[in-house]
């Protein structure tokens, strides 16, 4: 090759890679500005989610950053912040941060007048389009769902609670030794009060116990009394509609009244307490540990477990069971709301949707088997140890209590879902499934999610007169009449409109 020659191959092979080399800096070749930046968005995906969370106080508040809540970061890859809220002035807080657009980005709320509308104003997202898209969140129940809904949308994740969870906690050797079997009509329910209050099922030779006991707020709740035995006989829960979309209130209907009516025969007769309008319910739980009452209506399947060991401790012999509310039908149970409140995602604080699906993601993630397991036994090894045919064991229930049970009862998990099973008492088992398979035996409430101005604004007053109402009838200070007229009052003062806004919002809910 000439040297002429060389020269022009040597300046073409020269001007290539000067080519080359630009093309490479413009794409962001040899650490350019682009490739410092993706360098950093890359980093900036991978750091740890900042997210400010404010959930009920429920005991002691646990510790900043204690290994839980470490835990939870590592596995979720966040940076979490716990607000905690005192139970007692909780909706008074969770007003004023809704008041002042002060909210974190996931916030437990109840559902009540406020909060619903919050909701209806967009303070925070609908998630109902986007559950589709999380494995754990969409495998749970729609009517977990339905249950918060509001005008038929979806503004948060449940802390989850079973809907069946309602059944009859007896005293199964007082059955045994009455020859008595559980109540299935209205005569059945006076007869086994009857021959608990008046046969010494106790075999103390003394006129002390009682069937079951009322207390002071015997009709509210989630847990009503006389509603979970209409309901058992085939009532409505709270309120009922029928196929032409027309509401009644449970209190006028002829199972409820019917239900009214067992108990002011029990109170005429002395069969119950007569000082039940100023009793507390802990009062007659403590009542039934000491072996002075045979059954308590307003407990749940899970509560058979705890009433047996506290029985023993004064009945050595005594003996506790569940079964579920039922009639002529079978089994019938007043659907509960399913829920402990749930936790919105406030659009202040989440801004977009791709932030708004990284914290679905971590809501997700703390429903897989490790976050499930974080929730629902705490660490392994020092709250719960493996066992034998794949159960796990409580090795330090006390400080699972302190620990961990803040988290379990304001998060989300399921008993039951990617969690192993709970070694536990036969009683236990017993409970623990029954509040699992119950769940299609429970009817619900139509009006649970229904939004009506007048309740808003009133609801609190309506049901208080109408709940004195029922304690005047039971305790026979009004007769059927003198209840006739405290219906009408109640309907006057605001009923019927609460029942014609039930039904517009039904019919505009329903709307095909």
């Amino acid at each position: 090759m000439n040297a002429k020659r060389t020269r022009k191959h040597y300046k073409t092979i020269t001007m290539v890679c000067a080519m080359s080399m630009l093309a490479c800096l413009a794409a962001g070749c040899g650490g350019g500005a682009e490739s410092k930046q993706q360098g950093a968005a890359n980093k900036a995906d991978s750091a740890p989610l900042p997210l400010k969370i404010s959930l009920m106080q429920v005991g002691d508040i646990p510790a900043k950053g204690n290994e839980v809540e470490q835990a939870m970061e590592k596995y979720t890859n966040t940076k979490l912040d716990f607000q905690w809220i005192p139970q007692a002035a909780f909706d008074e807080k969770v007003s004023v941060m809704i008041a002042s657009n002060d909210m974190p980005q996931i916030m437990k709320v109840n559902y009540v007048p406020n909060v619903v509308a919050a909701m209806q104003s967009d303070m925070s997202w609908e998630i109902g389009p986007y559950l589709k898209d999380y494995k754990n969140l969409n495998a749970q129940d729609p009517q977990y769902y339905k249950n918060i809904s509001i005008d038929g949308k979806i503004y948060g994740v449940p802390n989850f609670r079973d809907i069946g969870r309602a059944a009859i906690v007896y005293r199964k050797d007082w059955f045994d030794t009455l020859g008595l079997k559980l109540p299935v009509t209205l005569d059945d329910w006076y007869n086994v009060m009857k021959a608990m209050a008046l046969n010494d099922p106790d075999k103390n030779g003394k006129n002390d116990t009682y069937g079951t006991m009322l207390f002071k707020k015997y009709n509210e709740g989630t847990q009503p009394v006389l509603t979970r035995i209409a309901v058992g006989i085939g009532g409505v829960n709270r309120w009922g509609v029928d196929g032409s979309g027309k509401f009644t209130p449970e209190f006028m209907t002829k199972e409820y009244t019917d239900v009214m009516k067992l108990f002011r025969r029990l109170f005429e007769e002395k069969l119950i307490n007569q000082d039940f309008p100023a009793f507390d319910s802990s009062q007659m739980d403590t009542m039934m540990d000491n072996g002075r009452v045979g059954m308590k209506l307003n407990g749940v399947a899970n509560n058979g477990k705890s009433f047996q060991e506290r029985l023993v401790k004064n009945v050595p012999d005594g003996v506790i069971d569940v079964a579920p509310f039922g009639g002529p039908q079978g089994p019938r149970l007043a659907g509960e709301p399913g829920n402990f409140g749930f936790l919105a995602i406030p659009k202040s604080a989440v801004k977009t949707e791709a932030d708004l699906k990284k914290v679905l993601t971590f809501l997700d993630k703390m429903m897989d088997p490790e976050m499930s397991a974080l929730q629902l036994r705490g660490l392994e090894n020092k709250h719960y140890v493996k066992i034998e045919g794949g159960k796990t064991e409580f090795k330090d229930l006390a400080a699972f209590q302190r620990e961990v049970k803040p988290y379990r009862d304001n998060l989300v998990n399921i008993e039951g879902y990617n969690v192993a099973t709970l070694k536990d008492t036969p009683i236990g088992d017993k409970g623990t499934q029954m509040t699992r398979d119950n769940g299609k035996y429970a009817v619900a409430n139509p009006a649970l999610t229904l939004v009506s101005a007048i309740y808003s604004e009133r609801g609190k007053e309506l049901d208080q007169q109408i709940w004195d109402a029922q304690t005047k009838f039971i305790m026979g200070k009004i007769d059927d009449a003198g209840w006739q007229a405290e219906v009408d009052k109640w309907r006057k003062a605001g009923g019927d409109q609460l029942i014609k806004e039930y039904e517009a919002a039904y019919a505009k809910l329903n709307k095909k």
